[in-house]
């Protein structure tokens, strides 16, 4: 069986992995082994990331709204429980930008949920 060597298929692969750990600091970049892992958990981080990414905006939004229907005197969970009972279909982000960059229409919406406190 004849030999076969891996040079060039070795040094594409090391080059590629380099190159994705490109800014990286110290060994990190420089060194296939270190930059390997790295690359490796980077990509673990940025999946997770996507993922979260997703409840902190849920989580922002939730708060937004809270705040908002405190100043008008409700609370967050009674105007969603509201909202369900009335089948008014609107999500937690449409609502926020609501609350957020048009309050007069917020304050309506509001008072024709709830009623008038």
């Amino acid at each position: 069986m004849t030999r076969v060597k891996t040079g060039t298929t070795r040094r594409a692969r090391h080059k590629k992995i380099l190159k994705m750990a490109k800014g990286y600091q110290m060994s990190r970049r420089r060194r296939y082994r270190v930059a390997h892992e790295t690359v490796l958990h980077s990509g673990q981080y940025a999946f997770m990331g996507r993922k979260l990414r997703k409840r902190d905006f849920r989580r922002l939004w939730i708060t937004r709204l809270n705040i908002a229907l405190r100043q008008l005197g409700s609370k967050y969970s009674q105007f969603i429980h509201q909202l369900k009972e009335k089948k008014i279909n609107l999500n937690r982000k449409t609502l926020s930008e609501m609350a957020v960059n048009q309050p007069g229409h917020f304050k309506s919406l509001v008072k024709s949920v709830i009623g008038t406190r």
